[in-house]
């Protein structure tokens, strides 16, 4: 999952866009018993006279498991968006990448940390175990 900015500013595409699927780590998933699958990356990309960057990066991607309430079975789609500025020489603010490629690897996995609700249900409404 790379973007090649020196090749694409010889060609010049200074304006563009991707998409990835993505196989994130299988500990990413901040949720107990649950995990995160069927990651799909979609991006736009702009390269500044800087040799900057700025992604706008949209993340769909499901999170499957147990509810956390009753330990159902339960799924969740999640779409985000956001915006990334990866730079060539590190100012300890944005992403650095060498000035050849951008390796979204980092961003991505950032994001989807960011990106994941507290808990997941089986329905808006699940109460709970039932114990009577």
């Amino acid at each position: 999952m790379e973007l090649e900015v020196k090749k694409l500013i010889i060609q010049g595409k200074y304006v563009g866009s991707f998409d990835f699927d993505y196989d994130p780590p299988a500990d990413i998933c901040l949720i107990p018993l649950c995990s995160i699958c069927k990651v799909r990356i979609h991006g736009d990309y702009e390269i500044f006279d800087d040799d900057s960057v700025e992604i706008k990066l949209n993340l769909n991607y499901l999170i499957s498991g147990q509810c956390s309430y009753c330990l159902n079975s339960a799924e969740k789609k999640v779409d985000y968006l956001t915006e990334i500025l990866f730079v060539p020489e590190n100012d300890g603010e944005n992403y650095y990448y060498d000035g050849f490629k951008i390796k979204l690897n980092t961003a991505v996995n950032d994001a989807i940390l960011i990106s994941q609700p507290n808990i997941l249900l089986c329905k808006e409404d699940c109460k709970g175990i039932d114990v009577t």
